[in-house]
């Protein structure tokens, strides 16, 4: 079981589906107006093993070499196209490892056009 901490952006009903871990937001811990880098660093010291955000650009701001948290970053924060990949968010989390980053692409499920 890991403890993972959600960015403020991960929808809540994936908690649900990660019912194995402990799940915590950054708003529950009182760090919800943190900067990514003052955050990840709190969430570590905190004892959180992964990190999981919407936010794209983090891998790009963050370096993880070197440290005890991994992160996993989401392409989308819309519940509809996070919930049919619930499969592969699950083997991320159970594939972390310290200083591991994982993105996951969730791509928008095609308009339907009315006929």
């Amino acid at each position: 079981m890991f403890r993972i901490l959600f960015d403020e952006n991960v929808p809540d009903p994936l908690r649900a589906a990660l019912g194995a871990h402990a799940v915590r937001t950054a708003d529950e811990e009182g760090w919800g107006a943190l900067a990514n880098g003052l955050l990840i660093s709190r969430a570590e010291a905190a004892g959180f093993q992964i990190f999981m955000t919407c936010d794209q650009s983090i891998a790009y701001q963050q370096n993880l070499s070197g440290r005890a948290i991994s992160m996993v970053v989401l392409g989308s924060n819309t519940w509809p196209y996070s919930q049919p990949i619930i499969d592969q968010i699950l083997e991320a989390v159970s594939n972390a490892v310290p200083g591991s980053f994982e993105f996951i692409q969730i791509r928008p499920r095609p308009k339907v056009r009315p006929s």
